[in-house]
């Protein structure tokens, strides 16, 4: 992991983020930093979200495609989720999820943004009785 300023970038401009949150020290592992697993919950809701509103109801997470944690994330960080989708199948939707941490300001240096996160993620439609069921079209 690098700590150079070549791992700094803005937060996405084109699109508000799906769900933005501070981690607590309940969230840390026992070295002190957010725990992967509290990332990884978070990432599977923010992806859920998109495509709970595109299949127009229930989903089931059935697939982490893919999950790169790139920076660690701190407590006190403002940690934002970006969420899109990539791909719409008959029952099934994938989903892209970007990660931001914004830290500094509260140790009164500068405001830093670091993207800690990338995974794709896919979920399916499913009815009431949990079984897969058709997507709607758009």
């Amino acid at each position: 992991m690098s700590n150079s300023s070549d791992i700094h970038t803005p937060l996405p401009e084109d699109r508000d983020p799906i769900l933005r949150l501070v981690p607590m020290p309940t969230d840390t592992n026992y070295a002190g930093d957010v725990f992967g697993g509290w990332i990884m919950a978070q990432v599977d809701i923010a992806g859920s979200l998109p495509a709970i509103r595109r299949a127009r109801g229930r989903v089931a997470t059935v697939a982490v495609n893919s999950f790169v944690f790139k920076q660690p994330v701190f407590v006190g960080d403002v940690v934002s989720f970006y969420a899109s989708i990539v791909k719409v199948g008959r029952t099934s939707i994938t989903v892209d999820v970007a990660v931001y941490a914004q830290r500094g300001l509260r140790q009164g240096g500068d405001e830093i943004c670091i993207k800690v996160t990338e995974a794709v993620l896919t979920y399916v439609a499913v009815d009431e009785n949990r079984r897969p069921r058709v997507v709607p079209q758009e």
